[in-house]
């Protein structure tokens, strides 16, 4: 069964649409649904899309998490098994070398907020709720939640939400600095892919390399920072697309990327 779904949309089939879609649990990931957004990612990783939108077929939640009726029963052994294919899918999400726009309404709980701070980019409406509940089933966020979370909202803050499982909402969030756009539930997929149409109209390997130099230069000091940044502004020297981009300034035109 199909638990996830993808399609090319935009002006020019460029941006991927990845769709959550088991809306009788809330989109709670179980395994089945574990492997098939894995598998989605890393086909997209091969091909030429240049954005992704992570979405949710259900209005009301995004992603709850991951599915707790499937692992009532389960034996140490299979609880770790499956841990280690969830961590594999966060990965996937965050070792894309294309932006992933996660497009958030109703609840991001557990691991669906998890989901979401593997993305680099969150678009969210007034009504999302989020949290990192687990604290209160006796465990902690697994996929990335006190690795990531405080580099969007800082320690002391991101301490407080996984200390306290709190729910957060869509105005607090983007108080709290987690949120790209904040926007209404009506308009919020026309913003995603405003903001996918204007990324994917860019350079797809300068973005590519602008991502990789941002991940990887977080917290680092700076004489380290400047050695690795040179490096990835190097990589985008030469290309097709550099050439590209200088013709199309001097004709005064738009121009035409092709990722090469």
């Amino acid at each position: 069964m199909a638990f996830v779904e993808w399609k090319r949309v935009g002006e020019t089939g460029t941006i991927a649409e990845i769709v959550l879609n088991r809306p009788e649990a809330r989109n709670a990931f179980n395994s089945e649904m574990a492997e098939q957004i894995l598998e989605i990612f890393q086909t997209i990783a091969k091909s030429d899309v240049r954005v992704v939108l992570l979405t949710s077929s259900n209005p009301k939640s995004f992603c709850s998490g991951a599915d707790l009726k499937e692992r009532n029963n389960m034996t140490e052994t299979e609880w770790r098994t499956q841990h280690q294919l969830f961590q594999n899918m966060f990965n996937s999400i965050q070792d894309l070398k294309q932006p992933v726009i996660a497009v958030v309404d109703g609840y991001a709980l557990a691991g669906g907020f998890e989901m979401i701070l593997n993305c680099d980019m969150i678009v969210a409406a007034e009504t999302a709720s989020f949290g990192l509940p687990e604290v209160t089933r006796g465990i902690m966020p697994g996929g990335g939640g006190t690795r990531l979370l405080s580099k969007r909202i800082g320690v002391h803050r991101a301490k407080e939400w996984v200390c306290t499982g709190k729910l957060v909402s869509g105005v607090e969030a983007d108080q709290a600095g987690l949120v790209n756009i904040l926007t209404k539930s009506s308009d919020i997929r026309e913003e995603a892919l405003a903001l996918a149409e204007k990324i994917s109209s860019n350079a797809p390997l300068a973005v590519q390399n602008c991502k990789a130099a941002v991940d990887e230069l977080f917290g680092m000091s700076n004489e380290e920072a400047r050695k690795i940044e040179i490096d990835y502004y190097n990589r985008c020297i030469n290309t097709e697309d550099r050439l590209e981009g200088v013709r199309a300034f001097v004709e005064k035109r738009s121009p035409q990327f092709v990722g090469k």
